[in-house]
């Protein structure tokens, strides 16, 4: 699997101040969302789709009409490209929130989906292989 010159925009090393450094996903992919817990039984809302813009380790920035604000406690559902399975986010929060785009922070995360997760950032955040002329 090659990763194309064109897929991912890295935002450099000095403007970053995350300890997991995010990567801008080109080609944004799927995924779902629910709250968890009792703001859950609160609300009609049983979630619904978004799309993944920026990932990292740890977090990642989401574009949904799920009605969430900062400080809801979620569970994601992530498509990653090229990857047989989905990566299920037991517990994430929404940190922040600017119209229908939000930052989520991951919490709940098991131990093979944070080996499919951390797979795909690596392999995301690799310098494009150069062909010789």
């Amino acid at each position: 699997m090659e990763v194309s010159e064109q897929r991912i925009v890295q935002t450099p090393a000095s403007e970053q101040v995350r300890q997991h450094p995010r990567v801008r996903v080109v080609e944004p992919f799927p995924c779902s969302l629910a709250l968890v817990g009792l703001k859950r039984w609160l609300t009609s809302d049983e979630g619904g789709l978004g799309v993944v813009y920026d990932v990292s380790a740890k977090g990642a920035r989401v574009m949904t009409q799920v009605l969430i604000s900062p400080g809801d406690r979620i569970a994601i559902n992530l498509r990653l490209p090229n990857q047989a399975m989905s990566t299920f986010i037991e517990l994430a929060t929404v940190r922040w929130g600017k119209g229908q785009t939000y930052g989520i922070e991951f919490q709940g995360v098991s131990s093979p989906a944070d080996t499919r997760l951390q797979t795909f950032v690596d392999r995301l955040s690799m310098p494009p292989a150069v062909s010789a002329p």
